[in-house]
């Protein structure tokens, strides 16, 4: 588990990185988005996964890497809307979203490793295509729930399949990590 650990903190902080630039260039924009519209991003970047994974024929040289990374900045860009509320005009500075950020990220870890206790890490026998079609899942089910105004009768809120959709998006990842060390 200390191993899946500190892969998990690489991903993340790769995934951060690229947040923290795109802050510096855009600032906090995506805080206009409402959830709908982050989920439908993460959903375009789901799809075009697993497009990638069934085509043999790539028309522009990108791979599966930079979408699972976007998956997880949106999502937690989505976790932090869910918290704050959607605004009209930016209003985090680098530093409150990049705390945010952090905090969204630790919290979702602190699942990660509490899941990977109860089920013994079996997300590593799972192939990227799977992980990848566990986040349309969840997709689909965060559409759902938003379609009825979030209410649910049993089901896990929002934030929680944000969260689940995150884990997958890095354990995708460490796959595709190991397959290319």
């Amino acid at each position: 588990m200390q191993h899946t650990s500190e892969q998990y903190d690489a991903i993340i902080e790769r995934c951060r990185e690229l947040f923290v630039k795109k802050m510096k260039d855009y600032g906090s924009a995506w805080r206009i988005l409402r959830l709908p519209s982050l989920t439908d991003q993460i959903f375009i970047k789901a799809q075009r996964i697993r497009s990638l994974q069934e085509k043999e024929v790539r028309k522009v040289d990108e791979d599966e890497r930079s979408e699972f990374i976007g998956i997880i900045n949106y999502s937690i860009m989505a976790l932090i809307q869910i918290e704050k509320g959607v605004v009209e005009q930016p209003d985090l500075s680098l530093s409150q979203a990049s705390d945010l950020y952090d905090k969204y990220a630790a919290a979702t870890k602190k699942l990660m490793e509490d899941k990977n206790h109860d089920y013994g890490e079996a997300w590593r026998e799972m192939r990227v295509s799977s992980l990848t079609d566990l986040i349309l899942q969840k997709l689909l089910r965060v559409k759902q729930i938003e379609d009825n105004k979030g209410v649910t009768l049993v089901s896990e809120g929002i934030g929680a399949n944000y969260q689940d959709i995150i884990n997958y998006a890095v354990f995708a990842m460490i796959h595709l990590e190991e397959e290319t060390a």
